[in-house]
């Protein structure tokens, strides 16, 4: 028995779609979506400078300041009731946080890496299943069961259970934006950390960490992935129903 032409032309069609789709989808699972990293603002180390400072002289550093001091002058101090401590404070504090605000270089305090198969073992690391099952669900079973199911329907045989599994690609095909949506809120979910301002108000201190996002590779991997897979779902479901239905002419038309 052999297979008519057209209906060998259709299988390949439909298989170089979905293989397409897949080479998109896997780099996009695991390849990094977001990076995030924090580095120390020199005007908020300046200002928290003297308060570090105030906080850390306790009395043993005291203690050691004056042993390192001329034993006449901490004599004199003392007698004069003049806090040692209060002096430093004041006289170093301000030079500090000028000598930071000049020369303080980029210090990295924070990077998180993710992509979206880190991400749903994060989440539920953390103790978070009902968002990662959803992305694991929409982003990883969804796109792949969709793609197994259709290739396995264009090289059925049985046409009853052939059109069964095209109704139902159909069906969930319709969830298509799903992982589109999935993914665009784990991307905001992730950049709103990297946004976040400091306390707003007359007296409200400068950011101590400033955070800068990066899109990665994976973010765009997922995007092509979704665009490629909105334009051929509707064309593999079809051309996967047009091989069902010249199964059977190609059943009778064959030479024994």
């Amino acid at each position: 028995m052999t297979a008519d032409p057209s209906h060998r032309t259709i299988r390949v069609i439909v298989v170089g779609l979905l293989v397409v789709s897949v080479a998109l989808l896997i780099p996009g699972l695991f390849q990094p979506v977001l990076t995030i990293r924090g580095v120390l603002t020199k005007e908020g180390v300046a200002h928290v400078a003297p308060m570090m400072l105030e906080r850390g002289l306790n009395d043993d550093t005291v203690n050691v300041l004056k042993s390192m001091m001329n034993p006449s002058i901490v004599t004199f101090l003392e007698a004069t009731g003049s806090d040692i401590r209060k002096i430093v404070i004041e006289k170093l504090g301000p030079q500090i946080s000028a000598s930071l605000q000049k020369s303080f270089g980029e210090v990295e305090v924070y990077e998180q890496t993710r992509s979206i198969v880190g991400a749903v073992r994060r989440l539920y690391d953390v103790g978070s299943p009902i968002p990662a099952t959803l992305i694991l669900l929409f982003s990883v079973i969804v796109p792949l069961g969709k793609a197994a199911l259709v290739a396995w329907a264009t090289f059925m045989t049985g046409d009853n259970v052939r059109r069964r599994t095209l109704r139902f690609v159909e069906a969930i095909a319709k969830w298509s934006m799903a992982d589109v949506f999935v993914v665009a809120i784990f991307i905001a979910y992730l950049a709103a950390q990297a946004s976040a301002t400091p306390t707003q108000g007359p007296g409200a201190a400068p950011a101590m960490i400033a955070f800068t996002a990066r899109v990665g590779p994976g973010f765009y991997w997922f995007a092509a992935y979704c665009l490629f897979s909105l334009a051929s779902q509707q064309v593999t479901v079809r051309l996967a129903g047009a091989a069902a239905a010249e199964a059977p002419l190609a059943a009778e038309g064959a030479t024994p």
